[in-house]
């Protein structure tokens, strides 16, 4: 079954296409400027990488612990909200 947007006139669809790009090519000069502002406070590349290789592996091992919190929510018969003050969890955790 063809998609709806088969069905549009190409006009639209490359319309559709170059706000897109106009909207990527924004947020590439935002995100070049923040790098610039981040440098320019004295943060060095390899700085920032490590920081945003901690930040992966911390958002891993929190979606670990969440899948845990969840399976044994459902082994209890509760919910995950439940089980945060047994362990001294905050609810923003």
């Amino acid at each position: 079954i063809p998609s709806p947007k088969s069905f549009q006139p190409n006009g639209a669809s490359e319309e559709a296409l170059r706000c897109e790009i106009k909207e990527l090519k924004q947020k590439d000069l935002a995100l070049d400027q923040e790098i610039a502002q981040l440098l320019s406070e004295g943060y060095s590349l390899e700085e920032l990488d490590k920081h945003i290789s901690l930040l992966h592996e911390y958002n891993e091992i929190k979606d670990a612990g969440q899948m845990l919190l969840g399976k044994l929510a459902v082994i209890r018969g509760v919910t995950t909200k439940q089980l945060y003050p047994e362990y001294d969890l905050e609810l923003s955790d």
